[in-house]
């Protein structure tokens, strides 16, 4: 079993930085593939960054490419969302999930459906 527990969100103003963080229990997360994914109210879950494995490769959403960084500390079984220049429709739950089982050391996974394990969500609120 595998447990994923965010924290880090909260109330900012457009322009301000956020570090989500995720601790994942049960499975070390060098054997994972890691996303990040968000859902506003009223829209569908979606993926924000993802990072492979071996943590050499990472991929991002076009909209917050540039502004996020998704990253990972294997020593603390700790996966990092960095948050820059947060924008209104940053506004969101966001959630961490792990793939596991994956043998590709570089994978990438995108779609919600690909990922096994979800943590709880945190919120983040953006306010202009």
């Amino acid at each position: 079993q595998v447990r994923l527990v965010e924290s880090g969100g909260g109330l900012v103003q457009a322009g301000a930085s956020l570090r989500l963080s995720c601790v994942t229990s049960g499975r070390t997360i060098s054997r994972n593939v890691m996303g990040w994914f968000r859902q506003a109210p009223g829209s569908e879950r979606e993926f924000v960054a993802g990072i492979s494995r071996s943590g050499g490769r990472t991929y991002y959403a076009d909209s917050v490419k540039g502004r996020f960084t998704i990253s990972r500390d294997s020593a603390k079984n700790t996966v990092y969302l960095q948050m820059n220049s947060l924008e209104t429709d940053d506004t969101a739950v966001y959630y961490c999930a792990a793939g596991i089982g994956r043998t590709n050391p570089i994978l990438i996974m995108t779609g919600i459906h690909e990922y096994e394990y979800w943590g709880q969500g945190t919120q983040v609120t953006v306010s202009s």
